[in-house]
């Protein structure tokens, strides 16, 4: 059986390169706005970050979104990346412990 690849992007706050699926998709749309891309389509410009709220916490402190899309967030932002990134953190160690 034929191997697939497996897409790998780089996390924008420890420069690492991780599997696809093992990141979360912020995306910047045509008018400007900033959001959380939870299904990885939306079109736009799309920067990544790791599953882990340490990361997410790292990218807050450092206004790491602003730098990438040279627009500016709100702290609103930052803690719904926080708290969406603890919810999908929480469940991959849920499920994988399960297996």
């Amino acid at each position: 059986m034929k191997k697939r690849k497996i897409p790998m992007r780089k996390d924008i706050v420890t420069g690492e390169m991780a599997p696809k699926k093992e990141l979360v998709r912020i995306v910047r749309d045509a008018d400007g706005n900033v959001s959380i891309d939870e299904t990885g389509k939306k079109s736009g410009r799309g920067a990544y970050i790791s599953i882990n709220v340490d990361i997410a916490r790292k990218a807050k402190a450092q206004h790491t979104f602003e730098k990438v899309f040279a627009t500016k967030l709100t702290d609103d932002f930052y803690d719904d990346l926080i708290a969406y990134v603890d919810h999908k953190q929480a469940r991959k160690e849920l499920f994988e412990n399960g297996k």
